[in-house]
């Protein structure tokens, strides 16, 4: 065991990890930070995407210990304007079903618009690439996205 210091949602914390522990099982059992979901442990779904400065970053397969001197941002984390401008789109256009893989589909969404805020489709595609939607809502969440860049929502 290690103890290490992590700067998450602008917050510092000091954790005591493996030296391989993935930063998910850091988040949900160890900080309660439970937004961040786990689902094929692989880095394949999406589903436990968080930014790693600003970066959208599989928290599954990336060791906590790697994460030091590092801006961690998770779904909890994100602004409360940037949260609510997602947040409103998302609902606008209706985009959850099940809802299971939004926090990382908000999250590479949020690493897309930091990046370019005026994303068009293949900016999309390309970073949204990855993150599965088991229910299908993939035109959804391109609407949901492209409103939010134009409500202009560019801050975490």
């Amino acid at each position: 065991m290690m103890e290490i210091k992590l700067l998450i949602n602008n917050k510092v914390y000091l954790v005591e990890v493996e030296e391989n522990e993935p930063l998910l099982w850091v988040l949900r059992d160890k900080l309660q930070l439970t937004g961040t979901k786990y689902s094929c442990g692989k880095g394949l779904c999406g589903s436990c995407t968080v930014l790693v400065n600003g970066i959208a970053t599989r928290s599954c397969l990336t060791p906590a210990s790697s994460l030091a001197n590092t801006k961690i941002t998770t779904i909890e984390g994100l602004s409360i304007n940037y949260q609510q401008t997602v947040k409103h789109a998302w609902i606008e256009i209706d985009v959850p079903q099940c809802g299971y893989c939004q926090a990382g589909q908000i999250m590479a969404a949020t690493a897309l618009l930091l990046k370019n805020p005026k994303p068009n489709d293949k900016d999309i595609d390309k970073a949204m690439h990855g993150n599965i939607c088991r229910c299908g809502t993939y035109p959804k969440i391109k609407k949901a996205i492209k409103l939010a860049a134009k409500k202009g929502a560019t801050h975490e």
